[in-house]
């Protein structure tokens, strides 16, 4: 009687080993593919500003900014629309 409680609850810890060595390398997974996106977006800000700058001047033209706000809004917004489309196919 005890020794199926003890093997039973062996059982259930390496179980539990296993869910959480997944949980681990899942979330482990994820937050590397979001800095590698992170890092991926701040190299995209920088082309977009350096593009902006060469087409309207100083960075320090509020419409140059503006202009530049508004762009990365639109591209984001159409992006997250768009990528769980793209990823269901």
């Amino acid at each position: 009687m005890i020794k199926n409680k003890i093997n039973n609850s062996k059982e259930k810890l390496k179980a539990e080993k296993e869910e959480l060595k997944k949980e681990v390398s899942n979330k482990l997974t994820a937050l590397i593919t979001a800095a590698f996106g992170l890092v991926a977006a701040l190299a995209w800000n920088d082309t977009i500003k350096t593009l902006f700058v060469t087409l309207f001047g100083t960075a320090d033209n509020l419409w140059a900014m503006l202009v530049y706000a508004l762009v990365v809004t639109l591209i984001a917004v159409f992006v997250t629309i768009k990528l769980p489309k793209w990823l269901s196919k």
